[in-house]
């Protein structure tokens, strides 16, 4: 029997080694391509547009409020199934607003040093203009269905406009690779380590709840979704808020020296031996800008796609274009310029007060850290807020899947993938998910560049219909 069975069990031994060292190899492969996209090249073409565009469309930040208030205003002569405005921005927030400005901001503070802070929020500032350049183009050159919904996206200007429908399927089938990692498995996996930091559960009853609770909501299509987000984000978004506040009136004493930890830190970070180190800036520039750009997703191409999703009360595409673009690139202020600041004040603020407390602590688990300092249950809170975080990104980036196959294979493949996109949900729950994070990665990065590439070759519109919309848009209020 021992005979028989020893070549059986040699080649079993040997395919698993060479299983082994496959995994091994697409892993480093995916890493150092991840390295190379989401390095120095990459940031500097995202953080340059972002300056560029800031410039170009006259500092178009300075419209903010604006933007606030038209997204509080409703909109006329909607049709049934349509999205609002502001369901649209909720939308997007719940699919940008997740764990990377929690665990995100703290792991980017134990690496690259309290200056992180700052330029993590500078790129949200500056990531305003380009959101409003993207959105604006995605709406320009919508489509509208059959049942007068409306879809858009880079994959509809590269089609449409500029006639690179190759590239444009390309965008598409990134978007739709990326929402089953990024957007599915990878919160799904992210919902299990919070919940696990708390109570033992398995990780097949976490991936069965989160697949079908998703499920739940992603069957009524972008208008059920639309609606969920309208509470769950404001919701959750107070939640977690309402606790950073807390930490930092707590250490309102340190404020001001938190305050300046953070913006010397920015220009200068201090070596061991004192001075000035060139090494620490870099690292601490490239981490916070990485952080910023990561999550508020500027540039990305991802928020154009639900935002082409609103209803307009306008009848002149350009209008429509300038008044949702205007509420859309409220988005990056709400996720980085104020949460992921009060994140980054909040964790800094507490390290002052207790710098023993977070000796030999894992840089992800530094938010936990700080939470400890809520009277009652602060580490459930962070874990509850994680959770609802990650979910609302589930269900966000569903939207940005189901915009690809409606361009890619039109409303046939949209229950296919919605099934998909729930079964991934429940793998990634069980599953490790160091590669899928990793080629999800990589796949974001190539979904910016053919977004960037519209916005170039396009610029001279948008900044002609800018100013003309903008100030016609602002008489009207």
């Amino acid at each position: 029997m021992g005979k028989t069975d020893s070549p059986y069990t040699l080649q079993i031994f040997v395919m698993q080694g060479i299983w082994g060292i496959f995994m091994a190899l697409l892993q480093h492969a995916v890493a150092v391509a991840r390295e190379y996209l989401w390095g120095f090249p990459m940031l500097a073409l995202l953080f340059g547009t972002h300056l560029y565009f800031t410039f170009h469309l006259g500092f178009i930040q300075k419209k903010i409020p604006l933007g606030i208030r038209l997204s509080l205003t409703g909109t006329k002569n909607q049709e049934k199934d349509q999205v609002t405005p502001y369901s649209a921005l909720a939308t997007a927030l719940a699919a940008t607003i997740g764990t990377g400005n929690i665990v995100g901001i703290s792991t980017a503070i134990a690496i690259g040093g309290p200056g992180a802070v700052f330029w993590c929020w500078l790129t949200g500032v500056f990531g305003i203009a380009t959101c409003y350049a993207e959105c604006y183009l995605s709406i320009r050159y919508r489509v509208r269905r059959t049942d007068s919904t409306f879809a858009g996206g880079p994959m509809y200007i590269l089609d449409r406009r500029l006639k690179k429908r190759k590239l444009a399927a390309a965008f598409a089938v990134c978007t739709l690779l990326a929402s089953f990692g990024i957007g599915s498995s990878v919160q799904s996996y992210s919902i299990r380590t919070a919940l696990q930091h708390q109570i033992t559960v398995s990780p097949h009853l976490v991936g069965m709840a989160v697949g079908g609770l998703a499920g739940i909501i992603i069957i009524g299509g972008n208008s059920q979704i639309a609606k969920v987000c309208m509470w769950l984000v404001p919701l959750m978004s107070a939640f977690y808020v309402g606790g950073c506040l807390y930490i930092i009136g707590r250490n309102r004493a340190v404020l001001p020296e938190t305050l300046a930890l953070i913006l010397s830190s920015a220009v200068c970070p201090k070596a061991v031996a004192g001075g000035c180190t060139g090494g620490a800036l870099l690292l601490g520039i490239q981490t916070g800008v990485s952080r910023g750009l990561f999550t508020n997703e500027a540039g990305l191409g991802s928020i154009p796609m639900v935002a082409a999703t609103a209803a307009s009360s306008s009848d002149s595409p350009k209008e429509a274009a300038v008044r949702q673009a205007l509420i859309s690139m409220t988005g990056p202020f709400w996720d980085t310029v104020v949460l992921c600041a009060i994140t980054g004040i909040a964790a800094v603020g507490s390290m002052v007060s207790h710098p023993q407390e977070y000796r030999g602590v894992a840089p992800e688990n530094m938010c936990f850290v700080a939470f400890r300092e809520l009277p009652v249950g602060g580490e459930w809170m962070l874990s509850i807020s994680l959770t609802l975080f990650a979910f609302a990104t589930i269900i966000g980036w569903n939207v940005y899947g189901t915009c690809a196959v409606r361009y890619l294979w039109g409303e046939a493949g949209v229950r296919v993938y919605q099934v998909a996109y729930m079964f991934f949900a429940y793998l990634g729950a069980v599953l490790s998910m160091e590669l899928v994070w990793g080629i999800s990665d990589l796949l974001n990065s190539l979904m910016a560049l053919p977004n960037l590439l519209c916005l170039w070759m396009l610029r001279g519109e948008i900044a002609t219909d800018c100013g003309k919309g903008t100030d016609k848009t602002s008489k009207k209020k």
